[in-house]
Parts: C-alpha cells; structure tokens; sequence
C-alpha cells in the first residue's frame, strides 16, 4: 500500500499523485487526512519531515512513502508510479517525455500560483494585490496561451494517438493535464471562456479523463477536495479577465 503525505484540505500538488493512484485503482493512505488516532494527521506527516534518523528527508510534501523509499516531487512521484501503476510508455524515450512534460506542466503550476502570491508565499494575498493583478494579466495573457498551445501542439502530433499525448494509451500526464485544465478554469473562467474553441484537442482530452469510470468515480466522491482559495488555483476575480 502506498502512503501518500500532503496538507490536508487543499487539492494543490499533491492532486497530480492522487489522480493516478485514483485511475489506477491502487491502494494507498492519504496520511494526513487520516484521523491522528489512527496514526495519521499532519502531525504523522511533520514527523518524517523533522527526522533526526530518516537518511532522506523531503524539502516539503507531496512525497510518496513506498515500502522503505521515500520519494518527493510530484513529477519524480509520477515518474516512478507510472510504469508500475500501467501509466507511462514502455519505450524509454517516450518515458522521458512523459517526464519532460510533466516537468513542464510542473513549471505551469508554479507559475500559476505565483499570480496570487508574485512576492513572497509567506505574506498574505492582500498584502500583494498590485503585484498580483501585475503578474496574473501576464500570465494570462502571454503565460497561459503559450503554455497550452505547447500542449495543443504536442497532442495533435503524435502519431499513435487517439486523444492522448504520448503513445497509444493514457498516461499520467493526461491526467496530470486534466487537472491543470481544471484547475486553470476554476481561477480564470473569464481567460478560459473560450479554451474549448482555441485548444479543442485539450478540450478533447479532458473530457476523456474525466469520463474515465475510476476518475468518475473519484471526481464524485468526497475523496475529491473541491477547489478553494488555500489552494495553488485561486479564484480572485480581480485577477481573471477577459482575452480575444
């Protein structure tokens, strides 16, 4: 069983882990949102990450607790998980495009969190609005576009596709792809208003992973933290606005 360690309440990275585990129908423990009494908590999770013992300690969560491998980083998470959850390429260059990719959409997610918080993580939004409006106009506006239309363009060209970005079967980064769509289209509505028209091969694929019965299933479920604003996506609707 695997042990998933991530603050509890909040979708954030941790979500790309979940979605796979989720697809795959793995076992595994989201640790920290398991009651203390039952040995999980975030104080279970703070205890590995303060280890006076543990060789390897994680800068920070998502890390993956897997028999006596501690592994952190969401996109190194992922890279290990897939071959094992039946969720990456065989072929080993494709193996590592599914690594860049997802290193990549990991640039995007940094990206977009830094519309809300463009100073310092450990102030509070209100005290770096100007900046904010600032940073979330050029992120909407340059950022975002160039970003997706990468992945448009990478969708649409390969040549054992039938809606998925590497190879001829869903993998992680198809997942990790629909939640940051998702994610993209909770703190933006207005920027993402006309995504289905601009990036219709994305749209495509993200239909597709949410029809996917176990991400059904997950995405119905109260496993599934709903989107908030102490999350990386946040909706501050002075930050979205509208583009051609």
């Amino acid at each position: 069983m695997y042990e998933l360690y991530y603050w509890p309440g909040l979708q954030g990275r941790g979500e790309f882990v979940r979605l796979a585990l989720e697809d795959a129908g793995a076992e595994y423990v989201d640790v920290a949102r398991r009651a203390t009494d039952e040995g999980g908590g975030v104080p279970a999770m703070m205890r590995l990450l303060r280890s006076e013992r543990a060789a390897v300690i994680p800068f920070a969560p998502p890390f993956l607790k897997a028999g006596d491998l501690i592994i952190s980083q969401a996109a190194n998470i992922l890279f290990y998980l897939g071959p094992r959850l039946g969720l990456a390429p065989e072929e080993e260059g494709a193996r590592m495009l599914a690594n860049g990719l997802q290193l990549t959409i990991a640039d995007v997610v940094a990206e977009a969190h830094d519309t809300h918080h463009p100073i310092a993580s450990d102030l509070y939004y209100e005290d770096q609005k100007d900046a904010a409006r600032l940073n979330a106009s050029a992120f909407i506006r340059q950022r975002m576009p160039k970003y997706l239309g990468y992945f448009e363009r990478i969708l649409t060209r390969n040549p054992r596709g039938d809606g998925q970005i590497i190879g001829a079967a869903i993998t992680y980064v198809d997942l990790s792809l629909f939640q940051l769509i998702e994610g993209l289209a909770y703190a933006f509505p207005r920027a993402m208003a006309r995504f289905e028209t601009h990036y219709p091969a994305l749209a495509r694929l993200r239909d597709a992973v949410a029809a996917r019965p176990n991400i059904a299933r997950y995405l119905a479920s109260e496993r599934r933290i709903a989107f908030n604003e102490t999350g990386i996506f946040r909706r501050y609707p002075e930050l979205d606005e509208d583009t051609a």
